[in-house]
Order: C-alpha cells, then structure tokens, then sequence
C-alpha cells in the first residue's frame, strides 16, 4: 500500500497542449459543463494542490463552488502551495485564513506565514514532493487533486508521483512561444526517459473532449482499447 496520498492531476488544455495564453496569462478553457466536474473532484479532495506560480498569476481561491454542485455542501478540502522559496504574495487569497491552508516549502526557506497556515518543509532548495506527500498521508489526507502548473505538473509526473491524469480539450488553438504547454521544466533526449502513460478513456463534455491517463506501470500493456 502506498505511503502517500491518491494523487489525481486535472487540468484544462487547448488542442495544441497549451494551458494558458502567452506569458502565462489565464485563459477560460473549461466549458459549464467541465466547471462542473472540476467542482466534484475538488469536493471529493482533501486537499487541492498547486504551484506557487499558479498562485503569483492566477491568485485562485482553491474553494469549492458549492452553488454549482445544486446547493449541497460538505466539507471544504485543504488549499496546499508547494513554494520552495517562500514567493507566496502576502496579499494572496490563499493566505487569507477563511479555509485550511497548508504549504509546501524547503527547509532553507526563512518565509513565515500567517497564523493558521501550516508550513511543511521538505527537502533542501527544492521541495522533496515524496516527502511532502508522505507528510500530508501522516495527517490523514487520502486524496489530492493537482491543478497546476506546468513545472509541477512536471515534477509529479517525471517522478511517478501520480494515479490519474485527466486533460479537458477546449476545441482552440492557441499557439505561441509562450504560452505555457502541460508540462515544463527539465528537458529529456530520449524517449525511454519520457513518462509513458495508458489512456483509459475519452468523453465528450460540452464542446470538448476529457481524455483520462494512467500513470503505465513497467512492462504492462494491458491491450483495452480507450472507452469512447
């Protein structure tokens, strides 16, 4: 049984793998329909996961739309940072106390945050995510949902860190030099070092398409074709 938490990547992309506009600029890739699913999952976590430039950027809430899950209301999941270096804005809405927060850090980094902010450190310069995560297990959380952004969502994915992967396709093309794609970080020269990946299946929602990947264990080609 594994240490860490379920570990569940979700994000919007355009056909052309992009998932924001040029310089990183937010772009509404999600129809109503995908907001929607996106909400469920975030109800399903117990903490919502992102990068620290998705905070610097975005400046998301990391809260769940209880009024688009028809009235309902359950318990609100953890909002976690991972900020190796303590870039965190002071004014971000994550760091506004109405909802748990917790954040990943180094333990080189001397950035203190405000009461009721949990600060977990792991690694040195870098966050350890293996670590973060056997921490974050240590506290009861069974289930994360990773949103962003490239960088982690490379980290995760080149370090096996992960059990799914969903991609809503907005039917646009956004092109560019930078504009950021799903993954970004560290390059590799040969395809064996690349994450391999099984698609499990492919849905329509709205306008778009939801493509669901598992991470591919060594040697195992199961042979199903995706569920259309």
């Amino acid at each position: 049984m594994s240490d860490r938490p379920e570990v569940w990547l979700n994000c919007a992309a355009s056909l052309d793998g992009r998932i924001a506009l040029a310089g990183g600029r937010r772009a509404r890739l999600s129809g109503p329909e995908d907001l929607r699913r996106v909400q469920e999952m975030r109800a399903a976590a117990d903490g919502i996961v992102v990068g620290v430039g998705t905070v610097v950027l975005d400046d998301p809430s990391l809260r769940v739309h209880w009024e688009l899950l028809d009235g309902r209301r359950g318990k609100d999941p953890a909002r976690i940072v991972v900020d190796g270096s303590g870039r965190t804005p002071e004014r971000a809405r994550v760091l506004d106390g109405s909802l748990p927060t917790i954040v990943l850090t180094s333990r080189s980094s001397p950035r203190t945050y405000p009461t009721g902010v949990e600060r977990i450190a792991a690694g040195s310069g870098r966050v350890d995510l293996a670590e973060a995560f056997r921490a974050l297990a240590a506290r009861g959380m069974r289930h994360l949902m990773v949103e962003g952004g490239a960088e982690l969502f490379a980290s995760i994915v080149r370090a096996r860190l992960f059990d799914r992967w969903t991609v809503y396709y907005a039917p646009v093309a956004i092109g560019g030099v930078t504009a950021p794609p799903l993954l970004r970080g560290l390059e590799i020269e040969r395809l064996e070092d690349a994450a391999h990946l099984d698609l499990r299946s492919i849905e329509r929602i709205g306008e778009g398409f939801l493509a669901t990947y598992l991470p591919r264990t060594e040697g195992r080609r199961d042979g199903q074709p995706p569920r259309t």
